[in-house]
């Protein structure tokens, strides 16, 4: 896994992908802390970073679309796996790299507020919880980032994936407002995501009755629990994504809420796709 890291940083800064990251994200919100501050006539950090974590939406596809699409469009990948190391071991080295590269300009990003403090009334401690917060949600978003780009060798596809797939949750509230509260609606949402759970799995194992029979048995519990109870569908759908959305918990923080089940969340959200990103990889090398 080290050997595997070190190679990872090596990649990044011998090259301008770590620059141009760190390099947009100093200046969005170097940008953003003197536009707000200025428009709001306060000495505040925390808001800054939830002004500019739209921001996410291009800056993690450029980070992480490279990742491992690269390797398997030049076929390096192949002396990974000729290699005496595990999968897991691949992934969680080129994450922990991931990880260090968008690490370094949030270090820099971590003294803003000692520069606020200079100038006006900043809570320290607000701050640094958002500073926090805002690397663990970063760090969910390369896990995605991560796997999304194990599923292709197209590097500008998969960016392509990742961008709308990260815009949807950043406007998933917003679209909450939107979506059936029904009963039905919901209902036949929850089986559209059984089938595409069951798309997934084929895809990973290749093992299409596993597959058949996962979404089968979880359509068929969705529909039996909406014939016994459908009044327990409604304003699910809403509320599920609201629940989804990453973005909106890292609001919580902003507003200096420790909230411990958001970072259990972010966790949750890092370990599940670092496992398909797993999956994703052992299929290739069976293959």
């Amino acid at each position: 896994m080290i050997a595997v890291l070190k190679h990872e940083l090596s990649g990044y800064f011998h090259s301008l992908t770590a620059y141009i990251f760190g390099a947009f994200l100093l200046a969005f919100v170097g940008i953003g802390a003197m536009i707000y501050n200025i428009q709001q006539a306060i000495a505040n950090f925390e808001y800054v970073l939830s002004f500019v974590s739209l921001l996410f939406v291009v800056l993690i596809p450029i980070l992480t679309m490279r990742v491992i699409a690269e390797e398997r469009k030049q076929k390096t990948d192949q002396l990974l796996y000729s290699l005496p190391i595990t999968a897991v071991q691949v992934v969680a080295g080129k994450y922990l790299a991931l990880l260090a590269v968008y690490f370094i300009p949030l270090c820099i990003i971590s003294v803003y507020p000692l520069i606020f403090a200079q100038y006006g009334e900043v809570y320290l401690i607000t701050s640094y919880g958002s500073i926090a917060a805002f690397f663990i949600m970063g760090a969910a978003l390369i896990s995605i980032g991560m796997f999304l780009s194990s599923l292709t060798e197209n590097v500008g596809f998969a960016a392509g994936i990742a961008i709308p797939v990260i815009l949807l949750n950043y406007y998933s509230v917003s679209l909450a407002e939107h979506v059936s509260s029904t009963a039905f609606g919901t209902a036949i949402v929850l089986c559209i995501l059984c089938c595409a759970l069951g798309a997934v799995i084929r895809f990973l194992t290749k093992n299409e009755g596993l597959a058949y029979g996962v979404s089968l048995i979880l359509i068929a519990a969705v529909g039996a629990i909406y014939i016994k109870k459908p009044e327990m569908f409604e304003g699910l759908l809403p509320e599920f994504m609201r629940k989804l959305s990453l973005f909106e918990r890292f609001y919580t923080f902003v507003s200096g809420v420790f909230d411990l089940t958001s970072i259990v969340y972010y966790f949750t959200v890092i370990v599940f796709f670092l496992f398909l990103t797993v999956q994703s990889l052992e299929k290739r090398r069976y293959n």
